[in-house]
């Protein structure tokens, strides 16, 4: 009766709650309709749909037991929102690179237009995001992406991340603030064409934000925001997204100011010079549809600088820890390591390829790391028809990258962590189409060159001087390789020793 009392007393939620009963019969008789054009998937309870099947803070590994019983293929209900699920490589490839037209587009989900209201790269659709993918794309080729250029800012911020291991004397030290620090200064020098010192406070302050806002951007109550954002928003995670995005723009904001300030087209340093000199070219040439304003600068640099940042970040924490848990692995590497590159030398793009095992590490940390489990939400650009199946156009689409990752007919042992999954039977290394840790298609990540270059260079320097071991009383068998949840899957925080090698 108090509950009853309640909302008697707020016509606002009483309102919504009727029409959410009224939307609620108008789906089920719309459902009924079309129920035989749309892929299976399990019966619907009223209002929450399917959530009470899924593990909120893990979605991915509950849609993966979903698809045992439905396949590859199969609708879900979030609330009222009918959602497909790709599930396995076969399915996603199929959609995302197969049809890949078809599935390019980004659903209409609250948190993507709280975030960026439709602009940047990561969030966008339509002629905005195909503008500014091709001009990002372009941009980062020109500084240098998959040259030599972006491999000599590699290089210099490798020696600042070795000097800074060293500084610990083989002590127990944290690597995840470090890590960030050293990965995000190359994409700020590709960005706003320098780099920051790494006990900056308000880069250390930067750093935590982005971290914080991983958390919460994957945690269960956003997931809910996004399928009921008005209830949600009444509970407070509207506001605490948006101010907790806002810290993050301001960032971005405070330094496109000062390179507004400085711009000079004989002195292109970086992404926003690059954009800047772009809209001066529009401006001198009067053109009146452009999209390049000042909102797509700031959301496209905040994509590239967060992709740029955390998910290499984090690949790399989990390639240094599991290599702490199996030192065999490690040594292995090493060997392979003084092999082909001369002790005073810093390792090269070019070495990759005379590096098989160590090549297929990296690949192998990054499937098994599985950093974005679910990759962002695609949607259907029209009414596709798909393995026997109707569409309809503007549906969300879940390409569940965890189902890709570890499929069983892909991989020989895939819940192990095991290197030979990228080798073939003479030691070579061998690509597998079923990584997809970038996902695939027209979505495919902007920055995927610049992180395999990364990752190679960090993970062989790193491993060229220093062999790490746990901290003293802590056995490799207590290593804890249970991710951390948020938006990315990073590692635990852990603790390790770096010895120099002799």
């Amino acid at each position: 009766m108090a509950i009853l009392s309640y909302l008697l007393t707020r016509v606002d939620l009483l309102l919504y709650f009727t029409t959410c009963f009224v939307l609620f019969l108008y789906w089920i008789n719309g459902s009924k309709k079309s129920s035989a054009k749309m892929p299976p998937g399990p019966k619907p309870l009223p209002l929450i749909g399917n959530f009470h099947l899924l593990d909120l803070k893990r979605p991915d590994k509950s849609l993966m037991e979903l698809s045992e019983k439905y396949g590859e293929v199969f609708t879900v209900h979030f609330g009222f929102k009918k959602v497909v699920v790709l599930a396995g490589y076969k399915a996603v490839k199929d959609a995302l690179v197969n049809q890949a037209d078809d599935f390019a587009d980004r659903p209409d989900v609250p948190l993507f237009k709280l975030i960026s209201n439709g602009k940047g790269i990561a969030f966008s659709k339509g002629e905005s995001w195909k503008t500014m993918r091709r001009f990002t794309l372009s941009t980062l080729r020109d500084f240098g992406m998959g040259k030599k250029t972006v491999e000599a800012r590699i290089q210099d911020e490798l020696i600042y991340l070795i000097e800074h291991f060293k500084s610990h004397n083989g002590k127990p030290f944290d690597t995840s603030i470090i890590m960030s620090s050293a990965i995000c200064n190359v994409i700020s020098s590709i960005i706003f064409g320098k780099r920051f010192e790494y006990d900056n406070a308000e880069f250390k302050k930067l750093l935590k934000t982005m971290a914080d806002n991983d958390k919460l951007v994957g945690s269960p109550k956003v997931i809910l925001y996004n399928y009921f954002p008005r209830i949600m928003s009444l509970l407070g995670v509207q506001k605490e997204l948006a101010q907790a995005m806002d810290k993050q723009t301001e960032f971005i904001l405070k330094r496109i100011k000062q390179k507004r300030q400085e711009f000079n087209v004989n002195d292109i340093s970086g992404y926003i010079d690059a954009y800047l000199l772009k809209q001066e070219h529009d401006q001198v040439s009067a053109r009146t549809e452009t999209y390049y304003d000042d909102e797509n600068l700031t959301m496209s640099a905040s994509d590239l600088f967060s992709a740029g940042t955390e998910t290499t970040s984090a690949t790399l924490q989990w390639a240094i820890l599991l290599m702490t848990k199996y030192p065999a692995i490690q040594k292995k590497v090493q060997e392979e390591i003084q092999a082909h590159i001369k002790q005073e030398q810093m390792p090269t793009a070019d070495d990759r390829r005379k590096m098989p095992y160590t090549d297929a590490v990296i690949h192998e940390v990054q499937r098994f790391s599985n950093i974005i489990p679910m990759s962002l939400p695609h949607a259907t650009a029209k009414d596709v028809h798909f393995r026997g199946y109707c569409i309809p156009k503007d549906t969300e689409v879940i390409p569940n990258l965890t189902s890709v990752l570890y499929d069983k007919t892909q991989w020989e042992t895939p819940y192990e962590f095991n290197p030979n999954h990228f080798l073939d039977g003479s030691g070579k290394f061998e690509h597998k189409d079923a990584f997809m840790p970038f996902s695939a298609g027209r979505r495919i990540c902007v920055g995927e060159s610049l992180a395999k270059i990364e990752l190679f260079l960090f993970f062989t320097g790193l491993l060229q001087t220093f062999t790490f071991h746990p901290p003293p009383g802590v056995s490799r068998e207590d290593i804890d390789l249970s991710p951390m949840v948020g938006f990315l899957l990073v590692p635990q925080p852990y603790l390790l020793c770096a010895k120099l090698n002799s």
